[in-house]
């Protein structure tokens, strides 16, 4: 805050004279006489330098020989305070003028210490700590996050949610319809890499109507979940992060608060309700379009039918399969939209937050989805899908 210059009320001089001070003692209470200019621009404001050990129990101060003052005269009264209070003195700030004593009562009584340049660096287990206790504590926010979305979908059954229907739909068109190229492109060439793949080496052992099978159980059980997760990872994600962050950033998430509406039920549960939803359909998408890209390859480079290959890749999956890969998807579309919103909350309020938050959660999400993925498969297998 930057203050005017004002006049002294104590029959000041009209003329700007140097700042100056000295001290007058009697009967052990001593006076620190002002006078003069004291104006925070002047590069000759004196430095209070006397020597408080000397004078009585009690410093007070006369200032109506001073014309003219600013925030240059309550710095030297500030330091005047503060080396009272190191020698156990008093210092009588009553008989200065009234904005004199408000101004100076803001100060703090003492100079806060400098903050340390440069952290300590911690030993290596404890830091291992650390990140452990701080990884597990965010898992514990992001479980309580889904919590409340979760309570706020069951609330929103019986219209009491605060969900805008206008929300939800954009958000489902972002997450399904505008995603299908994308998922599209990807998963016919991975199926295609596939049969690429499955067809030079299983000519080798005149085996290449196995090509078929290779390419529907490995896009059914995994690359058509996974690779849609990590394309809804980047694209939608990244998104969500950006978007929540920026309104983080325009204290838009300040405003919903302050109203009183629920940040669960009017951000994050649409995200997380549009990609739990479109999710397993863009799964059921991607296997087509996986078994339709190994298929263009097989038939170019094998010689077998199209019924050949249509029938021996039926007979190679059954329907578990799909249910194992549907639930798999519901599971990455709700780990998605929970730690994209998450990162997006927890965001700076720079435009630079805005972009590292959109990189986290990509970043984010393609791992998590990698893991999740890995322990997908450990409980397949023990349960003998």
């Amino acid at each position: 805050m930057v203050l005017t210059e004002t006049p002294a009320s104590h029959g000041a001089a009209a003329s700007d004279t140097p700042p100056d001070w000295h001290m007058d003692a009697s009967e052990g209470i001593s006076c620190l006489v002002l006078s003069g200019s004291w104006l925070s621009h002047d590069a000759a404001l004196p430095q209070f330098s006397g020597d408080i050990a000397s004078v009585g129990t009690t410093l007070t101060c006369d200032t109506r020989n001073v014309s003219n003052w600013d925030t240059g005269l309550i710095a030297f009264l500030w330091d005047v305070r503060r080396a009272c209070d190191e020698a156990g003195k008093v210092f009588d700030i009553g008989s200065l003028p009234h904005p004199m004593q408000q101004l100076l009562n803001l100060l703090p009584d003492k100079v806060a210490p400098a903050l340390p340049t440069r952290s300590k660096k911690l030993p290596f287990l404890e830091r291992v700590g650390v990140r452990s206790i701080a990884s597990l504590a965010e898992i514990g926010i992001v479980a309580g996050l889904a919590g409340r979305t979760c309570l706020a979908a069951y609330r929103s059954l019986f219209g009491k949610a605060g969900l805008r229907r206008s929300d939800l739909l954009s958000d489902f068109y972002n997450a399904g319809p505008s995603a299908l190229v994308i998922v599209g492109v990807v998963n016919f060439l991975v199926g295609a890499i596939l049969a690429f793949v499955g067809a030079v080496q299983l000519q080798k052992f005149a085996a290449g109507i196995y090509v078929a099978s290779l390419v529907g159980i490995a896009t059914v059980r995994e690359m058509a979940a996974v690779m849609t997760a990590i394309i809804m990872a980047g694209r939608t994600g990244g998104a969500y992060a950006a978007r929540i962050s920026t309104m983080q950033g325009n204290e838009e998430i300040d405003a919903l608060k302050v109203f009183g509406i629920s940040v669960s039920s009017y951000l994050i549960l649409p995200a997380v309700l549009s990609l739990v939803f479109t999710m397993p359909f863009l799964y059921l998408y991607g296997c087509l379009i996986g078994m339709l890209g190994g298929y263009i390859v097989a038939i170019s480079m094998l010689d077998i039918t199209s019924l050949g290959y249509f029938h021996q890749t039926i007979i190679a999956f059954g329907i578990g399969q799909f249910i194992f890969g549907f639930i798999k998807s519901i599971v990455f579309g709700a780990f998605i939209g929970l730690t994209s919103c998450r990162i997006g909350l927890k965001a700076g309020r720079s435009a630079a937050d805005v972009g590292i938050a959109a990189t986290h959660a990509v970043v984010i999400g393609i791992v998590g989805v990698i893991a999740l993925d890995a322990l997908f498969a450990i409980i397949a297998n023990s349960v003998g899908i």
